[in-house]
């Protein structure tokens, strides 16, 4: 009888111990937790240089829907814009406009090129992005979204762009 009584009283007692012992063990941080405290101790909008040109300024060298192609503006940020080019009510291309002072290692893939579309070194990355750098500043590229949007089709609207009033932009 003291045996049972001793078994009732035993056994949730080593449960909450055991339970309170695992519970507040430490564990080693995870990948996920070392990422969060990197990115945390950084400073805000850090990814922005101060005088990355404004997305707003990059809108008037978009070139304009035509021949059944829908133009929609996407994003606009400081230092980059993007928009959809649709047809069909489908999208087939991604068009943007970036400042490499942001990221000046975009620049890289320009240094080497002998390509060149409306006077400016292009890169073609892949099978579905076509960029061109003007001014050694400003990256304007085209990603197809649709198989049916072809490189031909990329430098075509690359080519629609107002590269040279790019160039002008301070």
């Amino acid at each position: 009888m003291i045996m049972a009584r001793l078994r009732r009283i035993l056994a949730p007692l080593l449960l909450s111990v055991l339970l309170l012992v695992t519970s507040c063990a430490t564990q080693p941080p995870s990948r996920f937790d070392q990422a969060q405290q990197e990115s945390s101790q950084q400073k805000s909008g850090q990814a922005v240089v101060k005088d990355s040109t404004q997305g707003a300024s990059f809108n008037k060298f978009f070139p304009k829907g035509s021949n059944g192609y829908e133009f929609n503006y996407a994003q606009e940020k400081k230092g980059f814009a993007e928009a959809k080019l649709k047809k069909g009510g489908k999208d087939v291309a991604m068009l943007s406009i970036s400042d490499t002072k942001n990221n000046p290692a975009a620049t890289a893939k320009f240094q080497q090129s002998t390509k060149k579309i409306a006077g400016y070194p292009a890169a073609t990355l892949g099978n579905t992005q076509t960029s061109v750098l003007v001014n050694n500043r400003y990256q304007v590229k085209v990603l197809s979204r649709d198989p049916s949007f072809t490189p031909s089709d990329r430098e075509a609207w690359l080519q629609k762009f107002d590269l040279n009033g790019l160039a002008q932009l301070q």
